[in-house]
């Protein structure tokens, strides 16, 4: 296997049979030691957490399967924390890796408050689902793009941002759904985007470091959503 990107969360090689191998790491986005999705950079290193993200990812990926919408996942080794997928040719600019984002926002919160804090509260729910992309740029805090300006940009028509689109609602609902099967709420989610043989479809992982999930009025950690995810009852 050649590494051909190491991530923040999982590094990446290439196959010998045209497929691609993420390998999941225990590192966490956050900041100061403490969890958050929508922070930028490694922030902790959780024991474990790599191979649990790696079960929670197969579980959903095989979900959308089961609801006939494709994806890149093709096989995983759990005890090697790995994942075979398909190939998957990357929007916007990131080296070795994607360089676009997207994020699907059921309850208003995070960097969207911080944002647009004058016209709306925190924990305020966005009906329907609220999906924005940003380009993964550290230096530049992620900045954000619209439709209208990833096709100027030449990132993706607006034929491909409007299937991502609708693809990331469909996803939400899915997992939103799972979620409240067993009393939790989700408020935001992130996945990433690709495009093979003439489709676009979703990369990357489902997992809990990829979202903010309330119980009770009360964020879980990745830690414990895990767990309550892999382990209901």
């Amino acid at each position: 296997m050649k590494k051909v990107y190491e991530g923040k969360t999982k590094d990446v090689y290439a196959l010998d049979n045209g497929n691609v191998l993420l390998k999941f790491k225990d590192d966490c986005t956050g900041k100061d030691g403490v969890f958050d999705p929508g922070e930028n950079s490694v922030g902790l290193t959780i024991e474990g957490i790599g191979k649990a993200n790696l079960q929670t990812s197969i579980m959903y990926f095989e979900l959308l399967k089961k609801a006939g919408i494709k994806t890149h996942y093709v096989a995983a080794n759990i005890d090697e924390a790995t994942m075979e997928v398909l190939p998957a040719e990357c929007f916007g600019k990131a080296q070795g890796g994607n360089g676009l984002e997207v994020i699907c926002r059921l309850v208003a919160t995070g960097s969207f408050v911080r944002r647009y804090g004058e016209y709306i509260k925190d924990g305020t729910p966005l009906e329907g689902g609220y999906v924005e992309c940003t380009f993964k740029n550290d230096e530049k805090g992620d900045p954000l793009v619209t439709g209208e300006g990833l096709a100027a940009l030449g990132v993706m028509t607006p034929a491909m941002f409007q299937s991502m689109k609708e693809q990331t609602l469909k996803i939400t609902k899915i997992v939103a759904d799972d979620l409240k099967s067993i009393g939790l709420d989700l408020w935001d989610i992130k996945f990433e985007f690709g495009y093979n043989n003439g489709e676009v479809i979703l990369i990357d992982e489902i997992a809990s470091g990829n979202m903010r999930v309330y119980k009770d009025g009360k964020i879980v950690d990745p830690v414990e959503l895990t767990k309550l995810i892999l382990n209901r009852k």
